[in-house]
């Protein structure tokens, strides 16, 4: 019996859809909706930092330190901390300007670079947020179909990555990944 708070993906059995607490999950890295600073802030990117621990927010000052912070559809990576993962993949989603500032493509690019940065890192199991769709208001259902679309099309070309898991943490989005096509 299926649980219905986990939605497979049939179209590659690699992709699930669950609700849920992204620092509760055990895989190899999870993404962090993070904002440029890397300094950590609300929603999901507060809730990491502050279960991950002093560690994370450490790495991401030596980051900045480096290069300057991390640029909207940008990742980077560092240690998960007190987290069950191994890593924190720090991705900045776009903020909606009603689709006039490239946002879809830049979403897109988060989803893409995390992946590209988790398989560099030998990772092959990755958990993501709902990138965007919090306080900077993306349009939820569009979010979802990009998510959806730029992890397909990652999986095409690379085999390294096991599972991915998309953990939304309400019930709003997940009742949208349900009603994509495809599944």
């Amino acid at each position: 019996m299926r649980c219905p708070n986990i939605i497979p993906y049939p179209m590659n059995n690699i992709i699930n859809v669950i609700k849920g607490d992204i620092t509760k999950i055990e895989v190899d890295a999870i993404v962090n909706a993070a904002n440029s600073s890397l300094l950590g802030g609300g929603g999901v990117d507060g809730a990491i930092h502050r279960a991950g621990g002093p560690a994370i927010l450490e790495e991401c000052r030596m980051i900045v330190a480096r290069q300057g912070g991390c640029k909207t559809g940008e990742a980077v990576i560092t240690t998960a901390g007190n987290l069950p993962a191994k890593y924190v993949i720090h991705t900045v989603g776009p903020v909606w300007n009603g689709g006039q500032k490239n946002e879809e493509k830049l979403l897109a690019n988060c989803y893409f670079n995390s992946l590209r940065l988790a398989v560099d890192n030998s990772c092959t199991t990755i958990a993501f947020p709902n990138i965007s769709t919090g306080i900077y208001r993306f349009p939820k259902k569009l979010a979802a179909q990009i998510s959806i679309n730029a992890i397909n099309q990652f999986l095409e070309s690379n085999t390294t990555i096991k599972l991915i898991t998309i953990v939304c943490f309400d019930d709003e989005n997940f009742q949208l990944f349900k009603r994509l096509p495809g599944r």
